[in-house]
């Protein structure tokens, strides 16, 4: 099973559905829906450093455990819901705080103005 703030690796279909590129994300569903559901919610996370709205920068010193190959940044405005399925593998967990940042500044992103 997964857990919120875990980094997985996810086999991403390309839009084509014949060729795929695996990719990390961050849970973001709770542990109580990752168990009873075959789905979970996440962000995604990407090597590409350009600024951008409602992205977070996170290295390795963000985690609590594992590590990232590279410096990067999480996607908090592309979330996404995707099988348990396409979960190629568990490479680390974000520090409580991180998620906390990522969840407040979705729910800025989210929240009537």
């Amino acid at each position: 099973m997964i857990f919120q703030r875990d980094i997985v690796l996810i086999t991403f279909p390309f839009s084509d559905l014949q060729s795929s590129k695996v990719r990390p994300a961050i849970v973001l569903s709770n542990d109580k829906y990752n168990d009873r559901s075959d789905d979970f919610v996440a962000v995604p996370i990407t090597s590409n450093l350009r600024w951008k709205d409602y992205a977070i920068f996170i290295t390795s010193k963000e985690l609590e455990s594992g590590k990232l190959i590279v410096d990067s940044k999480v996607k908090v405005d592309r979330v996404f819901s995707v099988s348990q399925r396409l979960v190629r593998m568990k490479i680390g967990r974000v520090r409580a705080d991180v998620y906390d940042k990522i969840t407040r500044m979705l729910l800025e992103l989210v929240r009537a103005t």
